[in-house]
């Protein structure tokens, strides 16, 4: 990218896996990057707190922003109990929101704001791909379990409380991501990794069902690629263009790691696995 020297890149939610993919590459590139988290860690790019729920000091870091990046929201690896739901839910709907009205107020207000949001908005199909133009939103498929509802809930609200907001002038862009694949400590693909490591790396569920992902590489590639490009907006999917069953995703993931086999875990054993590998307060 042309100029970036000193260009401001604000990341909303950016200390977990995703942001800090981000805030390493812009922060190599040269950008001043700046972080808006809860958590606050000692990293080579500037830091600033907020709680996610009020107005703030923080917000004047994205009046006169060059491009602003909100990802914030709770770690879905967790039990979907009703207090966790109501979490994932607000995490990612009233910080959009709060977002929208920072963005409303700057003086000078971002020209770009990508928002993420989740490719499990569609329906899960066997079928035929999603893209933007024809994809068709899940949610109504028969039989389809309470979490899945759930998922594609939290990804509409969380959409419309990014194209609602307030912003005459500033480019919005929902990011409908499949999982980040990078090797970062508490990613998806460690998540998985792990999997193998203890033995469980085999199929889930049926196995049948596909694994949309993108590299961490392509990912940041696509973010570039949109700041660059100023005639983007809307929704815009990022995903590898070849996802895989579960089944042959895991096996490829065990050979990788030099494991020949896994043991397949049905729906009621991802249970008390999700409950292990939910992420701790530190």
């Amino acid at each position: 990218m042309e100029n970036e020297r000193n260009r401001r890149i604000v990341l909303v939610g950016g200390s977990g896996q995703v942001g800090t993919v981000l805030a390493r590459h812009f922060h190599e590139q040269g950008f001043d990057v700046v972080v808006i988290a809860r958590g606050q860690a000692t990293a080579p790019w500037r830091t600033t707190p907020w709680d996610g729920a009020t107005m703030g000091a923080w917000a004047d870091e994205i009046d006169g922003a060059d491009v602003l990046i909100n990802l914030a929201g709770r770690n879905v690896n967790c039990r979907y109990t009703e207090a966790n739901r109501r979490e994932i839910l607000d995490s990612r709907v009233q910080t959009t929101k709060l977002v929208g009205e920072a963005v409303a107020r700057a003086q000078n207000p971002p020209p770009l704001w990508m928002n993420m949001s989740t490719a499990t908005i569609y329906r899960h199909a066997f079928d035929r791909p999603m893209d933007e133009a024809t994809g068709e939103l899940g949610g109504n498929e028969p039989d389809a379990p309470a979490s899945w509802k759930f998922s594609i809930t939290v990804a509409q609200a969380w959409e419309d409380a990014l194209f609602s907001a307030h912003a005459p002038t500033t480019r919005k862009v929902a990011l409908r991501s499949a999982m980040v694949m990078s090797p970062d400590r508490g990613g998806v693909f460690d998540t998985l990794l792990r999997l193998v490591r203890f033995g469980l790396g085999g199929a889930s569920g049926s196995g049948k069902q596909f694994v949309s992902w993108i590299h961490d590489e392509d990912f940041l590639r696509s973010i570039d690629y949109l700041i660059q490009n100023p005639s983007l907006d809307g929704v815009v999917n990022l995903s590898s263009p070849h996802p895989l069953p579960n089944k042959e995703f895991m096996a490829d993931l065990r050979r990788a790691w030099g494991i020949g086999v896994g043991l397949p875990a049905s729906s009621w054993m991802l249970r008390p696995v999700r409950f292990f590998l939910e992420p701790r307060p530190s």
